[in-house]
């Protein structure tokens, strides 16, 4: 697996070592952390490899007999990928493409691509299924848009089975804090300092928030059922949620008594996406099991807030 020790990626660890696989993980730790998984490293129940995806030796010696791989490397900031271009390419693209190769030549059986949304753009209609025309509206977008291209194309000329998981608004405990993180974790951080949650637009965007828990679970069924080769799969709730809604709820959950404030919309942002599940529905027995609340309560309490049900 690559790019395992982020947030999604740590959760996957847990489980597959749950479920008695054996795990093998490389990341580069340029945005994962190494505690969210350390557990697992100390014990000896997985094997972690510090190292990056565009290093084509590195890749090829860690897959050798690995039947499946699941990839998460990946820049995945839409405001930097406006700001850095050509390294979310290199990174997103190149990246993926040296993974392909290594699998082509290592026989690797499946490979499981983590893909995101944002490959859709603005939606035409909501809700948004697989066969959405896809028009990025960042680069981000753009990288993702390739590398689901190139993972679809090697399935297609038979040198490795590829599997697309176009991920919504992902969220859940060990989401990191920095510059470019979710809107979840911002609005939790500030309404631990009791600041200003801040609002990008006038709040009424919509997005589709989809616990972790949830995407493993989903992950798991796409490398274990044949039916799910060469197919792309939205990863959502199929509920959306605004961003004013979404403020509001972290608000009374956390007994936080601060406001809101509003701000210029951020450029690359799409007005309002959620996902039509109903392909991962029939083909991987997907049904999320999270509601909103639910799954922020767990996130309050992980950061040690009040939480008040």
């Amino acid at each position: 697996m690559t790019g395992c020790a982020g947030f999604i990626g740590s959760h996957l660890v847990d489980k597959l070592v749950d479920n008695c696989y054996a795990v093998k993980v490389v990341d580069n730790l340029s945005t994962g952390n190494l505690a969210n998984i350390r557990n697992h490293v100390e014990t000896g129940k997985i094997d972690f490899i510090k190292g990056d995806i565009c290093d084509a030796s590195l890749v090829k010696q860690t897959i050798e007999d690995v039947d499946t791989v699941f990839h998460l490397a990946a820049q995945t900031s839409v405001p930097f990928s406006m700001k850095n271009p050509q390294l979310t390419y290199e990174t997103n693209v190149a990246g993926t493409l040296n993974l392909l190769a290594a699998c082509a030549r290592q026989k690797v059986h499946k490979l499981v691509l983590v893909s995101s949304c944002a490959v859709y753009g603005e939606p035409r209609y909501l809700p948004v299924d697989e066969k959405h025309p896809s028009c990025p509206i960042s680069p981000y977008a753009e990288s993702k848009l390739a590398a689901e291209r190139y993972c679809l194309g090697f399935r297609e000329r038979r040198l490795c089975c590829s599997v697309v998981m176009r991920l919504f608004n992902v969220y859940g405990p060990r989401q990191g804090l920095n510059d470019y993180s979710g809107v979840i974790t911002k609005f939790i951080e500030r309404s631990k300092q009791k600041l200003p949650l801040v609002v990008y637009g006038n709040g009424s965007q919509t997005r589709d928030f989809v616990n972790v828990q949830d995407v493993v679970d989903v992950f798991l069924a796409s490398m274990e059922k044949s039916e799910a080769e060469g197919e792309v799969f939205n990863v959502g709730t199929g509920k959306p949620t605004s961003i004013n809604e979404l403020a509001k709820t972290i608000l009374e959950l956390s007994g936080v008594n601060t406001t809101v404030s509003y701000h210029a919309p951020r450029l690359g942002d799409i007005t309002n996406s959620y996902a039509d599940i109903s392909k991962a529905q029939k083909i991987l027995g997907y049904q999320p099991k999270f509601s909103l609340t639910k799954g922020l309560e767990a996130m309050l309490a992980e950061n040690a807030l009040s939480v008040e049900t």
